[in-house]
């Protein structure tokens, strides 16, 4: 994808005499040497593994209750050894795809593995336990064999974790006691990988847990008190992260346009709870504003280089606009009235948006000349 978009740039900018034939040439064979491209041979041999441990699977489903206990417990042990020699021979032999097909199998058995032996031996857990335990025992995996597939499964792992804490200790935090404060360090841990391996997209998994775990801990579970506070919090962050010469500008650089995206995302969010649930009109006014100086200032600063902020900007000033209007004049002038007046707030919006966006490639051309 990122290719096919680079190629069609290139083209253009060819068309337009700003760069020579040769040069685009240049770019895109290092780009082909930076990044593995798409594998036809590759993707095949994934599903050939998946199909083969499916079959192994169904074999042994097949004849479940003739089969010893102990060729049972001896027998997915030695599946998670298989698949990891496996991705070790073939990592040998510069077969990296077939080698990421046999590691995320060797996790999966791993998960598998649990399973079997809680059920065999009747031991005590709950699938927090075993979900948290599986994720760990992946991340050192992925640290080892410094594996980017594994780092996304690391990540999956740490979301569904999350998830089964909710499942096995109930929502209130307290119920949770100390383990309501593991997911920073989980966080810290794929984000360490993701850096390690070169999986930017595994990142993610990262942020959308801290963004989840702090709506969980400081917003849910307390009172508007506490998600204003955040909201303030995420706003400080956000303008550190892009205000220009900050002093957290190397961070943003290092951390990449996700830092703000989510910084941004917590604090717009955190506003737009305290403002649902304010009960005076003069706070809900008060927000919104805060909410459009923030929308504004996020496109202003950091709008250009960063289409996820861009967008959600965008979208965040337009709902704040409508949620305010529909706040302040729905009752008086009908609900005909309200869509009238929302289609040229959109209207008016989308010619500020056109105008901005003019200006960003105004500006792109100017620091290419």
């Amino acid at each position: 994808m990122y290719r096919g978009r680079l190629k069609r740039d290139l083209d253009d900018w060819v068309a337009r005499g700003l760069i020579d034939k040769a040069t685009a040439a240049r770019l895109l064979a290092d780009v082909d040497r930076r990044r593995a491209g798409f594998s036809i041979g590759g993707i095949l041999s994934m599903f050939a593994a998946v199909l083969i441990a499916a079959s192994l699977l169904m074999l042994i489903a097949a004849n479940w209750e003739a089969i010893p206990r102990i060729t049972k417990v001896v027998g997915i042990i030695a599946l998670i050894w298989i698949f990891h020699g496996a991705a070790l021979l073939a990592r040998s032999r510069g077969a990296d795809r077939l080698a990421a097909a046999a590691l995320v199998l060797g996790s999966a058995a791993f998960g598998g593995a649990i399973a079997l032996i809680g059920q065999l031996y009747h031991l005590s857990g709950d699938t927090f336990s075993a979900m948290l335990l599986w994720f760990t025992v992946t991340v050192g995996s992925a640290l080892v064999f410094r594996s980017g597939a594994l780092t996304v499964v690391s990540g999956a792992l740490l979301l569904v974790a999350f998830g089964s804490g909710f499942e096995n200790l109930g929502w209130e935090a307290d119920g949770h006691g100390l383990w309501a404060y593991w997911p920073p360090f989980g966080a810290a841990a794929v984000l360490a990988l993701s850096r390690l391996n070169g999986t930017d997209r595994a990142k993610h998994f990262a942020y959308i847990l801290l963004v989840g775990w702090i709506w969980w801990i400081l917003i849910l579970d307390r009172d508007e008190a506490y998600a204003f506070t955040v909201a303030v919090v995420a706003t400080i962050l956000f303008l550190a992260l892009v205000a220009p010469r900050s002093p957290l500008e190397a961070i943003h650089r290092k951390l990449g346009t996700s830092a703000s995206f989510y910084s941004l995302v917590m604090a717009l969010t955190g506003f737009a709870y305290v403002q649902g649930n304010a009960l005076d009109v003069l706070s809900t006014a008060a927000l919104g504003i805060a909410i459009l100086a923030l929308s504004i200032a996020a496109i202003a600063l950091e709008g250009r280089d960063n289409g996820a902020v861009r967008y959600l900007a965008y979208g965040a000033f337009a709902a704040e606009v409508l949620y305010l209007s529909y706040e302040t004049i729905d009752s008086i002038l009908g609900t005909s009235a309200f869509f009238l007046l929302s289609g040229l707030v959109v209207a008016v919006l989308a010619f500020i948006v056109v105008r901005l966006e003019k200006r960003f490639s105004r500006s792109t051309v100017e620091v290419m000349s």
